[in-house]
């Protein structure tokens, strides 16, 4: 895995790219990152400054983002659990002779 890059230089490439005067493509050309990556950063960007992007449905939208969030690190939670009980169950009932 590529190591990541420095904040400072993320900031500076988002500061650039915010400017208007060059498309993405072209910033992320001339700092030597990837499209993706750098559309990537500015959408964090934008979400950690509060900015709301056309695609955004503003306040609510991150609201139901973290509420997302939330409800899937609980569904994963809640699956690891049950892996957990299914397999202790296995174990317990392997050990249980027949009568």
């Amino acid at each position: 895995m590529p190591k990541p890059f420095p904040k400072e230089f993320r900031r500076d490439v988002i500061a650039v790219a915010r400017q208007g005067d060059q498309s993405i493509a072209q910033v992320a050309r001339n700092f030597g990152v990837s499209e993706s990556c750098l559309a990537r950063w500015l959408k964090i960007a934008d979400r950690e400054d509060g900015i709301s992007g056309p695609s955004s449905l503003g306040d609510a939208g991150g609201d139901l983002e973290a509420e997302n969030r939330a409800l899937r690190k609980r569904a994963k939670q809640l699956e690891q659990e049950n892996e957990i009980l299914r397999r202790a169950t296995a174990y317990f009932a392997r050990d249980v002779l027949p009568k």
